[in-house]
């Protein structure tokens, strides 16, 4: 590939127009965008773009749409710093520079006729959910589907309308709780990890591929307790989504044992990053 090419493809932002804004929580945006004449840009479950604010900096942001349509590429982004204060602040019409997609990917395709599972914790539906549009659309390839969501509270639940949408469809099995609930909340208190027994309850844990994204903590435990439970290390998945710069692996920022989480990532099989992943300040 000539170096123009490559710098083209990789490291030059290139314009993106924002056709709509969505205002999912209190802080939190899902941004869609389509490309300024050019061909849409396809991608794989659990990749990321560059997302850059002009006069302000880029971020890496999961792309949260459905696969199935890159002329619609959506990313959820949530007001913590300056970029992304930046990016939630856009509004409809505006421009930003995009680059990717980067990454791995989550490798639903190779896990047909298993039980899949999905595990969220916070924003981690955004990353995820690419993912379960990927397999709702092959519903018959899997024997089921299942999603574990935790929110910190019934306000904070990510794409509540979708999830009511899925439920009623009746592809899959959704199980969400909360870690503090109010008097108009009916559903299950406690830690995501705590729906794992009533979620898999008459499943056999040999045929169950899991797919976590979410606060590392949460990765961390839920993977030891899906471990647990006898599902093997070979067919869990995370995403790391730490630290990440440049895409490329060249700052450095993002360095996780012998990986680069942009590079070799964000998708990881638990296995390849257990040891590094139970060890503090990694």
């Amino acid at each position: 590939m000539p170096a123009e090419a490559a710098i083209s493809g990789s490291m030059r932002p290139q314009p993106y127009r924002v056709t709509e804004v969505l205002r999912e929580l209190d802080d939190v945006v899902t941004l869609r965008l389509a490309a300024e004449d050019r061909a849409p840009l396809p991608f794989r479950p659990g990749q990321f773009n560059m997302l850059y604010a002009f006069a302000t900096g880029e971020i890496p942001v999961s792309i949260s749409g459905d696969p199935s349509r890159p002329d619609e590429l959506l990313h959820t982004v949530r007001r913590v710093g300056a970029v992304s204060s930046a990016l939630a602040q856009l509004e409809r019409g505006a421009v930003l520079g995009l680059r990717g997609p980067f990454g791995s990917h989550w490798p639903v395709e190779t896990e047909r006729g298993r039980h899949l599972l999905f595990v969220a914790g916070g924003l981690g539906l955004a990353p995820l959910r690419p993912a379960i549009c990927r397999a709702l659309a092959r519903r018959a390839d899997y024997a089921g589907i299942t999603l574990v969501l935790g929110a910190r509270s019934p306000r904070e639940i990510l794409y509540a309308w979708q999830l009511a949408g899925w439920a009623a469809a009746g592809a899959m099995k959704i199980h969400v709780c909360v870690d503090h609930a109010g008097p108009e909340w009916g559903g299950p208190v406690g830690v995501v990890t705590s729906q794992f027994p009533r979620a898999l309850d008459g499943i056999a844990p040999d045929r169950v591929s899991a797919f976590l994204c979410g606060p590392e903590i949460m990765m961390r435990h839920g993977c030891g307790d899906l471990e647990h439970l006898g599902i093997h290390p070979e067919r869990m998945w995370i995403s790391m989504e730490r630290n990440m710069k440049c895409a490329t692996g060249l700052c450095g920022h993002c360095q996780f044992g012998a990986d680069f989480v942009c590079r070799d990532g964000p998708v990881f099989r638990y296995r390849r990053v257990r040891r590094p992943l139970g060890i503090r300040e990694v």
